[in-house]
């Protein structure tokens, strides 16, 4: 049986999502590991490109980044071969600098099919609810802010994840 997390949205509802250990066994525990540790509370979506993906898991409401350990990156461009989990709308995955060992917590929901993004980053999980929420998420007007053209005008906050099953 495979981890099941839900991810409760303020204001946007949850999503449900199934992880996938046997793919990315680190970015599973890693990322299980932050949620039990209460973690992603108050976190922001903080990037949200409709057609593409929403990213969160690093930044607070007012914007300061939040700190967690790096992990090595489990994906084929890195020599990982065994996650061959795909880019797909609905696909969990970590987000990282252009370094490829830099994933730490934040991560990204496809909100559409992104095959070249396949074997670049560590897919960890997918979506088996919440797409309502996820298209949701995905229509917010954004803004420019520091680096990012996308950051939501309004901030889309993390209220919780949970593990449902373990």
């Amino acid at each position: 049986m495979n981890p099941i997390i839900k991810i409760t949205v303020k204001n946007f509802g949850e999503m449900t999502a199934e992880l996938y250990p046997e793919k990315a066994p680190l970015t599973v525990e890693n990322f299980l590991s932050l949620v039990k540790k209460g973690f992603f509370s108050g976190l922001i979506f903080h990037r949200i490109i409709p057609g593409f993906m929403i990213q969160g898991g690093g930044y607070t409401e007012r914007f300061s980044e939040t700190d967690a350990a790096s992990i090595k990156g489990e994906f084929a461009s890195n020599g990982f071969r065994k996650n061959d989990l795909k880019h797909t709308r609905g696909v969990l995955s970590m987000a990282r600098t252009n370094q490829p060992n830099s994933a730490s917590s934040q991560f990204f929901v496809m909100h559409a099919d992104a095959p070249y993004l396949d074997g670049q980053y560590a897919a960890f999980g997918k979506l088996t609810d919440g797409f309502d929420t996820l298209d949701q998420i995905a229509a917010v007007p954004t803004g420019r802010m520091g680096w990012f053209d996308d950051v939501p005008k309004t901030p889309v906050v993390i209220e919780k994840i949970e593990v449902v099953e373990e």
